[in-house]
């Protein structure tokens, strides 16, 4: 087994206290740090990244408290908004923020990164030394190429793998794309839930190579943890090497 197992991709939330338009009603309940610590323990894993999951910047504030109070959590993926002064916004957080994400995939505009405001937004992430996850469908591959392509300075992740349908062409020929991008890293996360995961994870590795491809699970989204770290090969890079260099962590 690798010695050193980080999870690049999970994710905390109570239902109760605040609203998540996108989730179903089998994961509508509290899943905090006590419930995921026992499968890390279980399954070997060092240090996680919590990502958010919602266009919250009070979510973006919890979950930096969440990370300064658990010793496995290693930093946060939080949400800023892009179109607005994001300078200030950083100013304002406190705590071990290592990217930015936003839901493009639930953007109407196909080509919402590409717009000027969250250009600009995505030049202060990067000009701060962030990282910025794409959260993107088939549909805003070609954005998502064209936004790297302008920001050769930052560093990209593709969540998920671009989320492979069963339709695959245009994934296929996008995902390839934004691999011969040298400044994106690819998650293999959240595969069990999409089109043909173990294929998927093969496809990723040959176009990315394992030194840009890193593991995630997706808890709770995904709640088998054994089943998630299976989808990998058990390899050094995958399992923990790109999620330090991408992210800068600092894993004991």
């Amino acid at each position: 087994m690798t010695e050193l197992r980080v999870d690049a991709h999970q994710h905390f939330w109570d239902p109760a206290r605040a609203h998540y338009p996108w989730m179903t009603d089998d994961l509508r309940r509290r899943y905090g740090p006590e419930d995921l610590e026992p499968l890390l323990r279980e399954h070997g894993v060092a240090g996680t990244i919590v990502v958010q999951a919602r266009h919250s910047l009070d979510e973006t504030r919890e979950l930096l408290a969440t990370a300064a109070a658990t010793q496995f959590v290693l930093g946060v993926v939080g949400w800023l908004d892009l179109t607005g002064d994001v300078d200030r916004q950083l100013a304002e957080l406190d705590g071990a923020l290592l990217g930015v994400r936003h839901q493009v995939h639930d953007e109407p505009d196909p080509v919402w990164l590409l717009r000027a405001d969250v250009q600009r937004g995505l030049r202060a992430v990067g000009e701060a030394g962030l990282v910025y996850d794409l959260l993107v469908r088939p549909r805003e591959l070609p954005a998502a190429i064209e936004t790297v392509r302008r920001n050769p300075g930052t560093k990209f992740v593709l969540d998920h793998a671009g989320k492979r349908p069963p339709d695959d062409g245009a994934w296929a020929e996008g995902v390839a794309a934004l691999a011969e991008l040298p400044n994106v890293a690819c998650k293999l996360s959240g595969l069990a839930t999409e089109f043909d995961p173990q294929g998927t994870v093969q496809l990723a590795l040959g176009w990315f190579g394992a030194e840009r491809c890193m593991f995630g699970s997706d808890w709770p989204v995904w709640p088998d943890y054994g089943g998630a770290l299976a989808l990998v090969p058990d390899d050094d890079e995958v399992l923990a090497g790109t999620a330090v260099r991408t992210y800068g962590l600092e894993v004991t």
